[in-house]
């Protein structure tokens, strides 16, 4: 065993103990095995010095993530060059790879990312490495979508098709293609983001799509279904991404089972989301918060109960607001909710005090009054808002007078008839 080895064992012996002298170990083992692989050494020794430099940069870069320190983790990839500089490319993208992965488990740890892998596409540039460079960009989209980056995306995305399509590499068009439809539906282009899924599955439908990819597309495709009311084809699709994912213990499955659960009190079926969560691929998740503040929902909207729902907002207000698509449809929901509510209260009166529906609701007067106006407006029942006497006055629906119209109908007929008149005496004079 070589002295490198020694100390590689020594310093993962030290890791949990004393993590700062296991540390100044590995940088140790870095700084001998780069000189030794930049050396006159023979072939034998400079690839034993090679995997022993791969070995310490990945047992450093493990040591800051276990240690949450994002700062290290970004110093580890800095000095990963020297070594992917004296190796092969398909080695390169895997170390890096596995090196940015470990940025996953330290937390607030966006930005630094999003500044190392700025600075890696720059030297990736230099060193005309142009498949880790496109791998990294899209990375980096990644990064600046979630941190809502929208406008910095779609520049980085332009600049990638253009490139990407000289090079006609369809897996990577598939996955920017992707990016870009994700990148518009949250700036809320629905018609860009259509077209751009569109583009993504044709490219997809020319090569082998990996799983992980197919259910990318498909929960995209139920987004964007569920943007345009379109539940049941929504649901379809998160039904197929959630059955692709559980089969590979994907943990983004729980986000495609949440949004099947979203589908079907949209489509007012609460009562289903106690079968669904019966079912054998969706039984492990039942227990976890995320799922039970969509059932909280779901009873609260199967009771038409404003208070419930509002409660669940509250309780599970992280689990329902991190979320951009489950947010906006519950918004929508609670508007329907609310709605429903004020229908149930006003039905049984024609006249009813806008203090007293306002107090049954839980809400303001002044968001009840406008609600009410709004109702009226779309015709959801016939009614004025008396604001003198701040009451609101209901009629019964108006029976539709078919009298009009079966007279006009039957005066059609009666010209038909003149005219047919009127045409055989010309022929007879």
């Amino acid at each position: 065993m070589t002295s490198t080895q020694d100390l590689l064992k020594q310093a993962a012996d030290l890791a949990s103990s004393n993590p700062k002298r296991a540390e100044e170990l590995y940088k140790q083992i870095l700084d001998f095995t780069a000189s030794t692989s930049n050396g006159s050494a023979v072939n034998a020794d400079k690839e034993q010095s090679l995997r022993d430099q791969e070995s310490a940069l990945i047992k450093l870069a493990e040591l800051y993530r276990d240690q949450k320190d994002a700062s290290g983790l970004a110093q580890v990839i800095t000095l990963s060059r020297s070594f992917m500089s004296s190796t092969a490319k398909a080695k390169t993208a895997k170390l890096i790879r596995t090196l940015l992965n470990y940025f996953n488990s330290i937390p607030n740890s966006r930005q630094t990312q999003i500044d190392v892998l700025t600075d890696n596409i720059e030297w990736s540039k230099r060193e005309k490495r142009i498949f880790l460079k496109h791998s990294l960009e899209i990375r980096l989209v990644s990064l600046q979508l979630e941190a809502l980056q929208y406008k910095l995306a779609l520049t980085r995305i332009d600049a990638l098709l253009t490139e990407l399509k000289r090079l006609d590499d369809k897996m990577i068009l598939t996955e920017v293609h992707l990016l870009e439809s994700r990148v518009y539906r949250g700036i809320g282009n629905l018609s860009k983001a259509k077209a751009a899924l569109t583009s993504s599955r044709t490219a997809a439908n020319s090569i082998y799509c990996p799983p992980h990819l197919q259910a990318a597309l498909d929960l995209q495709s139920g987004v964007l279904h569920a943007e345009d009311k379109d539940y049941t084809t929504a649901y379809s699709y998160f039904y197929e991404t959630f059955e692709n994912m559980s089969s590979q213990d994907d943990p983004a499955a729980l986000n495609a089972l949440k949004y099947m659960l979203l589908c079907k009190v949209m489509l007012n079926m609460p009562e289903d989301v106690t079968s669904l969560l019966s079912i054998k691929l969706a039984v492990k998740y039942a227990q976890l918060r995320e799922i039970e503040s969509m059932r909280a929902i779901a009873l609260a909207h199967q009771n038409r109960n404003l208070a419930d729902f509002e409660k669940a907002l509250r309780d599970y207000k992280h689990e329902l607001s991190s979320d951009p698509t489950i947010r906006s449809h519950l918004a929508a929901l609670y508007d329907t909710l609310l709605q429903q509510n004020l229908l149930r209260i006003v039905e049984p009166y024609s006249v009813v005090e806008i203090d007293y529906v306002a107090k049954q609701v839980g809400q303001g007067r002044q968001d009840v009054e406008a609600k009410l106006s709004q109702m009226i407006l779309d015709k959801v029942f016939h009614g004025v808002l008396d604001q003198g006497r701040g009451c609101l006055i209901v009629f019964d629906e108006l029976e539709a007078d078919n009298t009009y119209g079966a007279a006009i109908g039957t005066l059609e007929q009666v010209s038909k008839v003149v005219d047919s008149l009127y045409a055989k005496t010309v022929k007879i004079a």
